[in-house]
């Protein structure tokens, strides 16, 4: 009966620092979503990317997708972000899908521009770069590229031009 009760104290020790591991992690991390303007961005494949995807601008956190939909008309995906108030961006900013690694989680990556206007509440990135579809370059290498005896390599898919 002794053995129990130790055991049971034991585990309830081991509940309570995983729960103050968790909520450290949680509070500590630039998780959440950003309040700030919105801005809109149209791309072909938004791979990866949900609702609460961080927004990155120098690989610091200043915005989050809000919401992601299809439209039917092009059958493209628009996002929703929201940047910090602080951030300005010129109206010539670019946008990417970016990951850090091929296990790390993808976001939307900031490229601002030289345009001396700024983008504001409701206005849209009108560059954007899809995610660099891994397989289908390491496919095309092996069936299309040095093994296979064609010229060619790896192509960045390109960017989406204004609408």
């Amino acid at each position: 009966m002794h053995r129990n009760v130790i055991e049971t104290i034991m585990g309830a020790v081991v509940l309570i620092v995983a729960v103050v591991f968790l909520v450290f992690a949680y509070s500590s991390s630039s998780s959440g979503t950003v309040s700030g303007y919105a801005v809109t961005a149209r791309f072909n494949n938004i791979s990866g990317i949900n609702p609460g995807t961080d927004v990155r601008l120098s690989g610091i956190k200043v915005g989050s997708v809000i919401d992601t939909t299809l439209d039917t008309n092009d059958y493209t995906a628009l996002v929703s972000l929201s940047i910090k108030d602080t951030v300005k961006l010129p109206t010539d900013t670019a946008l990417r899908v970016w990951s850090d690694g091929l296990l790390s989680p993808s976001y939307l990556d900031l490229q601002p521009g030289a345009d001396e206007k700024m983008l504001k509440e409701g206005d849209r990135i009108a560059v954007t770069q899809d995610p660099v579809n891994l397989l289908g370059l390491i496919t095309q290498l092996i069936h299309g590229g040095a093994l296979g005896g064609k010229s060619g390599g790896s192509q960045t898919p390109p960017a989406t031009s204004p609408q």
